[in-house]
């Protein structure tokens, strides 16, 4: 398989996939947040704000994180040695 269509979704080329890799966190989060409020207070209005609260702040930040990480974040090591190899960019990242 291509790496570059497997990784497509959190790469650099489509501004929205972080928008899309925040929406699926989001669902996950809530029904997470939701269960363990519900386990703990019995309550389905407790759980359910709490559910909504919690992750949401949780959702924005996590947005605005993931576009830091894109612009800021992790950078391909530059290859070391001597030669031309050096010119051409390496297609394995560590």
């Amino acid at each position: 398989m291509n790496p570059r269509v497997i990784g497509a979704c959190c790469g650099r080329s489509d501004p929205q996939a972080p928008l899309l890799k925040t929406l699926t966190f989001a669902i996950l989060h809530f029904s997470i947040a939701f269960g363990v409020a519900y386990t703990l207070t019995g309550s389905v209005l407790t759980g359910g704000l709490i559910a909504l609260i919690e992750p949401s702040c949780n959702t924005v930040a996590f947005y605005f994180h993931e576009r830091v990480w894109q612009r800021f974040g992790a950078r391909p090591r530059r290859e070391s040695g001597h030669g031309h190899g050096n010119l051409v960019p390496s297609e394995r990242r560590d």
